[in-house]
């Protein structure tokens, strides 16, 4: 063909395919059916020229005079498949045909193929019409197959399509001469089920089944005219001798046409399904089980059906095991395992409660439904962008979440429940790691609810066991990953991730925070632990006990945030750890906390016989807090310098006097400087040298004022310490 010819004979393809597809779905006056009809015929004219035209239908392409398009064309390609489909062989076009004459002609197209030869044919369909803008040359199968060369394979073929097409009565003689030499040879007419089967592409089951049910039929009319009575009889029994070699979908099939509103193909198919005897079941199901490797559904309920009875299905498992064993399934190694779920599917097998026997039909179609969808595919591309939205991974991954809500919402079995809740543990654990935290928190939610007190009793226990391996198991890693990369204002659905699984997961936070080096990380954990409250600060006093230092430490982090002056008891106890790292936070929490008790606290550690007290105190010092002025001086005023004290108390005056001034220290300072007892000359001395020394490092206007007024008015050996570092200050401020 020239590229003028081609593009117009694809342009027209494509306009046929999508107005064959939209007039099965609206009606004649809907405007999109309208504008398809326009389209076509502006094409086809556009095609057609001056004269008429004659398109000759090839599987695969369309021919015009003998020339084809010199490229491939995907919608040249579709539209002679739906042709050819339905045995148009060639389509004669007149340049006066109608819209009216081309929606008659796509309505036509538009039905299923095996409708179309159920009725006769497309030609015959298109004459009932009354129109004659278009001439049909429909394809003659048993025309072609009458000139090749016999044998049963282009009999059965023949013997195929006119059933097929439902014209039965067109099957020649040598053809049904063919049928009724194997009355009485299961084996032959079996080898002829199987080319029913395997042939006829895009026939659903429905049409084979009926294709079957009239071959038998004009069986049983011609074997009659010879035999009478007993060849019907001999005619269904070679059937039901020969049905085990069907498939499980083509037995239904038959059985659904045995149960259809139709007497005579009911009661032609039920004579065939009673007369299949126990031994031909036992096949059927032997040579399924072979051929699947398994028992599938459909074996299942077609052994149902044809079996109700218990008993009688246990027999019949027994003699199909038995001839299975015999072939080449029996002599591997798990046939016996393999037989064993077989012979439990189809003896507890049962979707009567579920699957009504109409859609048990429906889904016997459905393959062929879906490959004419496929085939035909002309829908606008925004309308395939929607479905295929409908099961993206997105969508997928929402039905899924959507799926566990509802089976851990409507399953009360604590077996089944307790199942889904160990997949819904995994599937928490995998949302945390890819970050969909508020997917998490629902699926935890719904794990959580049922340790309410208004929860479900039977399902309690089952539900503390999941959210206990959800706070020991993984999640806390995936939470931490999270950390890292949330905002202050995503951790919303992170802190209540954790509020839902409750204390359990505190412990293992703060094991986590303590060796997290990330600050963003650090801070959502703290705050996450911070939001337990009064349930966080009992959970956190069991990591003191940790062997991890860095735990314990974090623990006294904790434990002065959570719980203030009831936190001391927790905190004095953590004076005495063997980690100086540990005693230092220990000490500056309690120095936070800063009330009369947590002085007491420290008093109590500094003044008492523990081999600890060094420690403590040069920890102390070492802060060089501010905020541990008042409690130095709090030992100070509280205590006397007798005995092991004496060291004590110089050694927190030296302190007082590397801190910047503070209104505390300077009044505790001023009162050692003055203070005196007689019977310890020597110590009173040297304390009020180490007060006056710390009064003058400190050098704030306010301490200075303190050595003066002592070297002023003090008593004598008062006045002797002031003036030497007053002395010292003037001399070193005079130049």
């Amino acid at each position: 063909m020239s590229a003028e010819q081609a593009a117009t004979l694809a342009e027209f393809a494509r306009a046929s395919k999508t107005a064959a597809r939209s007039v099965s779905l609206y009606p004649g006056a809907h405007p999109a059916i309208q504008a398809s009809l326009s389209r076509v015929s502006a094409a086809a004219a556009r095609l057609v020229g001056g004269a008429d035209l004659t398109l000759t239908v090839h599987p695969d392409t369309l021919v015009i005079d003998g020339r084809t398009p010199a490229r491939p064309d995907a919608a040249i390609g579709e539209l002679a498949g739906l042709l050819h489909e339905r045995l148009v062989g060639e389509l004669r076009i007149e340049r006066a045909a109608a819209v009216d004459d081309w929606r008659a002609l796509l309505l036509l197209l538009a039905r299923a193929a095996d409708e179309l030869i159920a009725e006769g044919g497309i030609a015959k369909a298109w004459a009932a019409t009354g129109r004659g803008r278009f001439e049909i040359r429909e394809i003659d199968y048993a025309e072609v197959l009458r000139e090749r060369a016999g044998g049963d394979g282009a009999a059965w073929d023949r013997i195929i399509e006119h059933c097929l097409r439902g014209d039965a009565s067109a099957i020649d003689d040598r053809a049904l001469s063919a049928l009724l030499d194997t009355l009485g040879d299961a084996s032959r007419f079996g080898g002829l089920l199987e080319r029913l089967q395997d042939s006829g592409e895009g026939a659903s089951v429905g049409a084979r089944a009926a294709a079957l049910l009239q071959l038998v039929r004009r069986m049983i009319e011609a074997s009659a005219e010879q035999r009478g009575r007993e060849g019907e009889e001999l005619v269904l029994r070679t059937v039901a001798d020969a049905a085990p070699r069907l498939t499980p979908e083509m037995l239904l099939g038959l059985i659904a046409q045995a149960r259809s509103g139709d007497q005579a193909q009911a009661q032609l198919a039920s004579a065939v399904v009673d007369r299949m005897q126990d031994g031909g079941i036992a096949s059927f199901v032997a040579g399924s089980v072979v051929a699947g490797h398994g028992a599938s559904e459909r074996l299942a309920q077609a052994f149902e059906a044809l079996v109700p009875e218990m008993d009688r299905k246990e027999r019949l498992l027994d003699l199909a095991r038995q001839e299975a064993a015999n072939g080449p399934l029996g002599g591997e190694s798990g046939f016996d395992g393999l037989w064993e779920s077989v012979a439990k599917m189809l003896t507890s097998y049962s979707d009567e409660p579920f699957v009504s026997d109409e859609y048990a039909r429906e889904l016997s179609g459905a393959k062929a439904q879906a490959i004419e969808v496929e085939r035909v595919s002309d829908d606008p591309p925004e309308r395939i962008q929607a479905w295929m939205a409908t099961v993206s991974d997105g969508a997928l991954r929402q039905h899924d979440l959507t799926l566990l809500l509802d089976l851990l919402r409507i399953e009360s079995d604590p077996a089944r429940w307790r199942d889904v809740a160990a997949i819904a543990v995994a599937d928490v654990e995998r949302r945390t790691l890819l970050g969909q935290i508020p997917e998490a928190l629902a699926l935890t939610s719904a794990l959580a609810r049922d340790r309410a007190p208004d929860g479900r009793s039977t399902l309690r226990a089952h539900a503390d066991s999941a959210i206990d391996t959800l706070a020991s198991g993984r999640l806390v890693r995936h939470i931490v990953l999270h950390a890292r990369k949330t905002d202050d204002e995503d951790a919303g659905p992170l802190s209540g991730l954790c509020q839902t699984i409750g204390p359990a997961i505190i412990r293992p936070l703060a094991e986590a925070l303590a060796v997290e080096e990330n600050s963003r990380a650090i801070k959502q954990l703290r705050d996450v632990l911070l939001a337990f409250g009064a349930a966080g600060r009992h959970s956190v006093e069991q990591l003191k006990s940790s062997s991890n230092p860095a735990v314990r430490r974090t623990a006294i982090d904790l434990l002065r945030v959570f719980g203030g002056r009831d936190a001391l008891p927790e905190l004095a106890s953590m004076l005495d750890d063997a980690d100086p790292q540990v005693q230092r936070e220990s000490i500056r929490a309690i120095v936070q906390i800063g009330s009369e008790e947590a002085y007491a606290v420290l008093k109590h550690a500094l003044v008492g016989a523990g081999a600890s007290r060094e420690t403590i105190l040069q920890q102390l010092i070492g802060l060089r807090d501010e905020k541990a002025v008042p409690l130095l001086c709090y030992v100070l005023n509280q205590s006397a310098p007798r005995g092991k004290l004496v060291q004590v108390h110089a050694q927190i005056i030296e302190a007082l006097g590397g801190l910047s001034a503070h209104p505390e220290s300077t009044r505790t300072l001023r009162a050692i400087l003055h203070r005196g007892e007689w019977w310890a000359p020597f110590r009173t001395a040297a304390l009020r040298q180490s007060a006056a020394g710390a009064l003058r490092r400190i050098g704030a206007p306010d301490t200075i004022a303190v050595l003066e007024e002592a070297a002023r008015t003090g008593g004598r050996r008062v006045r002797a310490a002031a003036r030497a570092h007053v002395g010292m200050t003037t001399r070193r401020e005079r130049p």
